[in-house]
């Protein structure tokens, strides 16, 4: 099978589609035929090595001091299951599914444990727009639901709103009742309005740091805020998530005393199958949808690891195969 390879850390172009073997599935495995995955930002940092501060020795220690341990990346697909392994009971051959599978996504097939973060790929979407349902999805319910709990009628700030986790988290943070304030570019302003949005924000003009309003909520997806500069919008019982923090922001976050029911929390979010169920119900609903900025045939994935590496995507870009 083809597989989009690196070999070692560095530029887009060393990304280079060549062929490996094709896995066959283990008694408790299924395997799917790859129709659909993205390029994410957790994929050009595991390319480039180029991580939150505190997080490079660990990072080189996890998947590669010198060179990548692992080389296929892709973190999200969706596709068809070819074949099952004899302990399956869960899927079937010729099962649509889409799944987060920490990485090895970017090839044209993948072996998955039937336990895995996996589940049925809603009829509604396009097998791009089910690819990118688990990254931002996922993140986005992690720290919404199960660290900040948000509670309907909650002032919600989302920072980075325009990005993969910020427009999921937009449309989470509707979906659970909130009254959202989204903070990206101008130009990106009428893509997150309508995503959901109640106010928008453009970061080059308003500071919200300085302005009146409190919020219960405020969600950083692009490592821009601290403790310290958000306090002061923050509500009594007012929770900052950290989605991209550093090593110093994650300890402080975990050793901080709450001063004032104002809590810090970071954290990495987990690949469940249940979430992904839930994902995939409320997009059977209507009421979550990846926003998908540009599709790249897999042939052109260099391409679409440049076009991530710019940090000027919108939603989610995706690859075709």
């Amino acid at each position: 099978m083809r597989a989009a390879v690196n070999r070692r850390y560095g530029p887009p172009e060393v990304v280079q589609i060549t062929e490996v073997p094709t896995p066959a599935p283990a008694d408790d495995e299924i395997l799917v035929k790859v129709s659909a995955t993205t390029v994410t930002a957790a994929d050009w940092r595991l390319r480039t090595a180029v991580v939150p501060s505190g997080f490079g020795p660990l990072v080189r220690l996890a998947f590669g001091v010198f060179k990548p341990r692992k080389h296929v990346l892709g973190m999200e697909l969706a596709g068809e299951v070819t074949a099952i392994g004899k302990n399956v009971r869960r899927f079937a051959v010729g099962d649509r599914v889409f799944a987060a599978c920490g990485l090895g996504c970017h090839a044209e097939y993948r072996a998955l444990r039937e336990d895995a973060a996996i589940a049925s790929k809603p009829a509604n979407l396009t097998d791009g727009e089910a690819a990118a349902l688990s990254f931002g999805g996922s993140a986005a319910l992690f720290f919404l639901r199960d660290k900040a709990r948000l509670r309907a009628g909650e002032r919600v700030l989302i920072v980075g709103a325009s990005g993969g986790v910020g427009s999921a988290a937009v449309q989470l943070a509707k979906h659970y009742g909130a009254v959202v304030t989204a903070v990206c570019s101008a130009g990106n302003a009428a893509m997150v309005k309508k995503l959901g949005a109640d106010r928008v924000l453009d970061y080059a003009v308003d500071d919200f740091t300085r302005a009146n309003e409190k919020y219960d909520v405020i969600m950083d997806t692009v490592g821009s805020c601290s403790f310290a500069t958000c306090a002061p919008v923050m509500a009594d019982g007012g929770r900052l998530l950290l989605v991209a923090a550093d090593l110093s922001q994650l300890l402080g976050a975990l050793l901080r005393p709450s001063r004032s029911g104002k809590r810090v929390m970071a954290g990495t979010a987990p690949q469940r199958a249940e979430d992904l169920r839930l994902l995939g119900e409320l997009a059977e609903a209507g009421k979550f949808r990846p926003f998908i900025d540009r599709s790249f045939p897999f042939e052109r994935i260099a391409d679409a690891h440049a076009y991530v590496e710019t940090h000027r995507k919108k939603g989610n870009v995706v690859v075709t195969l």
